[in-house]
């Protein structure tokens, strides 16, 4: 077998990685695409569970605390497919439901001594 020079196996493992990073940004945007096209599924479902206000309160809700928005945007969009609620929901019963899963928390308080 005739041995490759040092510009050869340069060259070839300078493809190998340019292929790997090809994949790599493929895979991404693959992952990116479907990320979007999850949050357009997701939200055309809200648009449907939610009165235009509700969508506002969740909406100011998820500015201030994304995550627990997030949790609870799959939560009413799992509630609203088991038929659990009556939909619409509007803003009072999203605010009764926020009531109720912040009871559940427990305040933590600092005190100086």
């Amino acid at each position: 077998m005739p041995r490759m020079s040092e510009d050869e196996e340069l060259e070839a493992l300078r493809k190998r990685r340019l292929l790997e990073l090809q994949q790599k940004l493929l895979e991404e945007q693959q992952q990116a695409q479907a990320e979007k096209e999850f949050e357009v599924q997701k939200q055309a479902a809200l648009r449907r569970i939610l009165t235009p206000e509700a969508r506002q309160r969740l909406a100011n809700l998820k500015m201030v605390r994304p995550e627990f928005a997030a949790q609870l945007e799959l939560q009413l969009i799992q509630i609203a497919q088991q038929g659990k609620v009556k939909l619409p929901i509007d803003d009072d019963q999203l605010k009764e439901m926020l009531r109720r899963l912040q009871s559940g928390r427990k305040d933590i308080r600092i005190r100086r001594m």
